[in-house]
């Protein structure tokens, strides 16, 4: 199974960003989240369409599972 890290970000004009980080740890701790996003913040690492990254919305972490089909 493949997991997707989304960090959901407020902007400097009130909207919100997300990144999004395919082959994620499937154990990665909510604080790990927390910190990540605390240091794309502190550092300025990003700046959107909306402006800086300003402040945390959400994190969360996906399971995608594939299905492949046999084409005859």
């Amino acid at each position: 199974m493949d997991y997707v890290l989304t960090l959901v970000f407020l902007c400097a004009n009130g909207e919100k960003s997300s990144i999004s980080i395919d082959a994620a740890n499937p154990l990665l701790a909510p604080e790990e989240a927390n910190t990540l996003m605390d240091t794309i913040i502190s550092k300025n690492v990003f700046v959107t369409k909306n402006g800086s990254l300003t402040g945390k919305y959400d994190a969360y972490l996906t399971q995608k599972q594939v299905t492949k089909f046999a084409i005859a």
